[in-house]
């Protein structure tokens, strides 16, 4: 009975993953068809030759990277900070990290539209980089894994004259890595496939981003779908490409809750 019962969920797991990966490979078919009929590379070709896909792809991995980036260091920061240091309000910071977490980002829409207005920086890469520099989920996160750690190991390295810098970069931030390869593709995966910010926030093919590029393909009174999807393959290749980059330490920070004594 054990062994059928295991027959049948593997069955049903298998239907689930079929259902999930169909769309996917009928995508990346679809992307070599042509009208007439048969395979070939010319709708590649043709997106990136007439509908400068390259620079929309330039900008799209150029943003995501820097923010990113940039949410890696300042949260990391920013959780150690909260999880580790006595200063003044820390509850009151930790509490207001917890409320900006419960306000849906398009509430900020349009204070951010006319705040990049005033500053100057509409329709530049700034406008698409500096509000997402730092998100209070990446911050609870690092906190709530700092916290888990024991301090053993920090103690241990002022004690041998290791100062603050070098005890958060060298040894509390390798620790972190499971945590942060999670940030990382939360991060990258939210800002790659944003789609109403870096339209409200541009005018210009020049800083436009891959997801608008995409929506802008479809056309007012007919849709190529050949084309369409093979700017959605274009679209998909690299989250994928970063999600197995970081496949292991994503299984190992999940998995890490359940080995800890």
């Amino acid at each position: 009975m054990s062994r059928l019962s295991q027959t049948g969920r593997y069955l049903l797991l298998m239907a689930i993953l079929a259902i999930m990966v169909f769309p996917l490979l009928w995508m990346f078919v679809f992307s070599f068809k042509i009208p007439g009929g048969g395979f070939s590379f010319d709708n590649f070709t043709y997106i990136f030759s007439t509908n400068r896909f390259g620079r929309y792809l330039f900008n799209s991995l150029f943003v995501a990277t820097i923010v990113t980036t940039a949410n890696i260091l300042f949260c990391f920061m920013c959780g150690y900070a909260l999880a580790r240091k006595r200063i003044p309000g820390e509850r009151f910071w930790f509490y207001s990290v917890l409320i900006v977490l419960m306000v849906p980002v398009h509430i900020v829409i349009i204070p951010v539209y006319l705040m990049m207005n005033k500053l100057g920086l509409y329709d530049s890469y700034l406008a698409l980089i500096l509000p997402w520099l730092v998100n209070p989920i990446g911050i609870f996160l690092v906190r709530q894994y700092i916290s888990t750690l024991p301090e053993s190991l920090e103690e241990a390295a002022r004690i041998d004259g290791a100062g603050e810098m070098r005890i958060l970069f060298k040894i509390v931030m390798p620790l972190c890595r499971p945590a942060l390869a999670i940030l990382a593709v939360q991060v990258f995966m939210t800002n790659w496939n944003s789609f109403l910010f870096p339209f409200i926030l541009t005018s210009s093919e020049e800083y436009r981003t891959l997801p608008v590029a995409l929506a802008l393909l479809l056309g007012y009174q007919s849709i190529d779908w050949y084309q369409l999807m093979a700017g959605s393959v274009v679209a998909v290749v690299p989250v994928l490409a970063v999600f197995l980059v970081f496949q292991r330490q994503i299984v190992s920070g999940i998995t890490a809750g359940a080995f800890k004594q």
